[in-house]
């Protein structure tokens, strides 16, 4: 099992509650599909018992802090290839939904994780399309994750 999250946006409660939720879930890894914002979250993301992946989103200006705050963590980019279980997945912050749409219809992943879009959505076929919403709360006023089985791409949205 994995958790996916995106557009925290600094919110460190909402990061909190979703920590705890993958520590108590025991995910074997979080992925963070971009809009941290702040080098000082961080320090929340230290707490997490699995390792994180993350790539940069449209709002994470201070790049260099960011990088430097994480370096203990992982490595941010604007794009991430991932082989977890067998499952082959990338990861786009997905700005540009032409992008997202070539991902998925390209037949080389098992799964595209973006964010951007603040909207929980999940598209099945023979590449998976998962957007966990938004972390945050900020703009729908739902603070949502996923936990997903990578073994049988089943999944469960959590809300926070």
């Amino acid at each position: 099992m994995i958790g996916i999250m995106s557009d925290s946006h600094d919110n460190l409660n909402a990061i909190r509650s979703a920590l705890e939720v993958f520590n108590q879930a025991e995910v074997k890894m979080v992925i963070h599909a971009g809009d941290l914002i702040s080098p000082f979250t961080a320090m929340e993301f230290e707490k997490l018992h699995a390792p994180l992946e993350a790539i940069f989103g449209n709002n994470d200006g201070e790049r260099q802090g960011l990088k430097s705050a994480y370096e203990k963590l992982c490595i941010l980019e604007d794009f991430k290839e991932l082989k977890i279980n067998g499952r082959k997945i990338a990861v786009i912050h997905g700005t540009n939904q032409a992008l997202v749409d070539a991902l998925q219809k390209s037949g080389n992943y098992d799964m595209v994780i973006r964010g951007h879009t603040h909207q929980m959505n999940v598209t099945e076929g023979k590449t998976i399309v998962v957007n966990p919403g938004e972390t945050c709360g900020y703009l729908s006023g739902q603070k949502t994750i996923i936990l997903l089985d990578t073994t049988d791409l089943s999944w469960e949205l959590v809300r926070l």
